[in-house]
C-alpha cells in the first residue's frame, strides 16, 4: 500500500489483535526508595472502577485484501486497501466500544471499527463474549450502534459535552493495540476542532490523554464518571500517540444513537442554504460583531428561502443555541430530525435581529453534503 504523503492522521482501530506484550519492570518499594512518608494520595480509582465495566473490546472478522490491514484515508474518510489484484482473506481487527444502554444492550463505537465486518464480537470487562448485531452505522459522523443480547451490563452515564471546558481533566478508556482494557489520563486541550478532513460532520474534543490504535470507539470520561466523547482519531506522523487525540462529542452522538435505533440510519435534514464563517474582513464589510454564519446562497424554494432568509443574512442562533461558525450551524441542522421546526435568529444589515421558524426537510438522495471550499451546505 502506497503511503500518503503529507498526511498526519492515523486510524485508531484496524490493528492486529495479537501482538507481543513487553514485560513490566518492577517499581522500587518504599523501602528501596528511601521509605518516604506516606501522604494522603489523590486517585481516580473510584471513577475508573465505576466506568470500566461499561467499556468493551470489539473484535471484527471481515474480508480484506492481503497485505497491510486497511487504513483510513483522512482526506476522504474512506478506507483504502492494497491493490485490487491482491487476493482477499479473512482479517481480525480490534477496537473499543461503550455500553450506553444496559437494558437493551446498545453499544456505541466508531463506524470505521466495524466497517466491512461480517462478524462482530464484543467482550465485556468481566471477560464475557457476545456476538453483536450491527444496528446501524453513520459514516458522516463515524459512529455506529451495536446490540448484544446480555444481562447484567453496566452502562456509562452520558454527560453534557457542551459544558466541557479546555483544561478539564479527562480519562480515556479503550483497548489500545489489542492489549486489553487500558485507562489513560489528560486534559481537554481544545474544543470544536473542525476542518480536519476525518469526518463530514466534525466538532471534535481534542485531548492529550494517550490515545493509540485500538482506542477507536472507546470512552472519553470526566472525573465525575460521565461520557463526554467517543475517541476517534489521533494526529501523528508515526501512527502512535504524540499527545493530540480527537473525540466525537457525546451530544452529537446522542442524536445519532436515537436515529440509528429508530431508523437503523441517520436521516439528515437541511434548510437549503450555503453558509460561511464570519471572517474579520467579512464582519467589517457587513458591519456585524461576534460569531455566526453568513448566508452566501439559498436554494430557490428551500425552507430557508420560504421563511424569508436572504443572501448576506448572518445567522446568530438556532433555537437557544448561539452559532459559533458555519460548521457549527451545519452540524446542528444536519443532525436535527427531519420534520423538526427550528427557530432561526438572524441579523441583516441596517435592521434589528429577527427570528423565523424553519422546518427541516430531508436531503435529496443525490445531494453531496460535503464542504465546498470555505462554504458549508446546510
Amino acid at each position: 500500500m502506497a503511503r500518503r504523503s503529507g498526511t498526519a492522521f492515523a486510524s485508531l482501530c484496524t490493528v492486529r489483535a495479537a501482538i507481543p506484550i513487553a514485560l513490566a519492570l518492577s517499581a522500587p518499594t518504599p523501602a528501596q526508595a528511601g521509605a518516604l512518608p506516606q501522604a494522603s494520595q489523590m486517585t481516580v480509582a473510584p471513577v475508573v472502577s465505576a466506568v470500566t465495566p461499561g467499556v468493551v473490546s470489539i473484535a471484527t472478522h471481515g474480508a480484506a485484501k492481503a497485505g497491510n490491514p486497511p487504513m483510513r484515508d483522512p482526506a476522504s474518510g474512506e478506507g483504502f486497501d492494497s491493490p485490487d489484484d491482491k487476493p482477499r482473506r479473512e482479517m481480525h481487527f480490534a477496537g473499543s466500544g461503550v455500553i450506553v444502554d444496559a437494558e437493551h444492550g446498545y453499544v456505541l463505537t466508531n463506524a470505521h471499527v466495524v466497517k466491512g465486518a461480517n462478524l462482530i464480537e464484543v467482550t465485556t470487562r468481566d471477560k464475557r463474549r457476545f456476538k453483536a448485531e450491527l444496528v446501524g452505522r453513520d459514516r458522516e459522523t463515524d459512529l455506529a450502534v451495536l446490540r448484544i443480547n446480555a444481562e447484567q451490563l453496566t452502562a456509562v452515564p452520558l454527560g453534557d459535552s457542551d459544558q466541557v471546558q479546555v483544561g478539564d481533566f479527562v480519562l480515556a478508556v479503550g483497548n489500545p493495540f489489542g492489549l486489553g482494557q487500558t485507562v489513560t489520563s489528560g486534559i481537554v486541550s481544545a474544543l470544536w476542532r473542525t476542518g480536519l478532513g476525518v469526518e463530514s460532520y466534525e466538532d471534535f474534543i481534542q485531548t492529550d490523554a494517550s490515545i493509540n490504535p485500538g482506542n477507536s470507539g472507546g470512552a472519553l470520561i470526566t472525573l465525575d464518571g460521565r461520557l463526554i466523547g467517543i475517541n476517534t482519531a489521533l494526529f501523528s506522523h508515526t501512527g502512535s500517540n504524540v499527545g493530540i487525540g480527537f473525540a466525537v462529542p457525546v451530544n452529537m452522538a446522542k442524536n445519532v444513537i436515537e436515529q440509528i435505533v429508530a431508523h437503523r440510519e441517520v436521516k439528515r435534514g437541511r434548510i437549503g442554504v450555503l453558509v460561511q464563517d464570519v471572517a474579520p474582513e467579512l464582519a467589517q464589510t457587513l458591519g456585524v460583531e461576534g460569531r455566526g454564519a453568513v448566508v452566501s446562497a439559498l436554494e430557490p424554494g428551500s425552507p430557508a428561502a420560504r421563511a424569508g432568509l436572504t443572501q448576506g443574512d448572518v445567522i446568530t442562533a438556532i433555537d437557544t443555541t448561539p452559532i459559533r461558525d458555519a460548521s457549527h450551524l451545519r452540524n446542528l441542522v444536519g443532525l436535527k430530525h427531519v420534520g423538526t421546526t427550528i427557530e432561526i435568529t438572524s441579523w441583516r444589515k441596517g435592521l434589528p435581529a429577527t427570528t423565523v421558524s424553519v422546518r427541516i426537510e430531508p436531503w435529496p438522495a443525490t445531494t453531496v453534503t460535503g464542504r465546498r471550499g470555505s462554504v458549508w451546505p446546510a
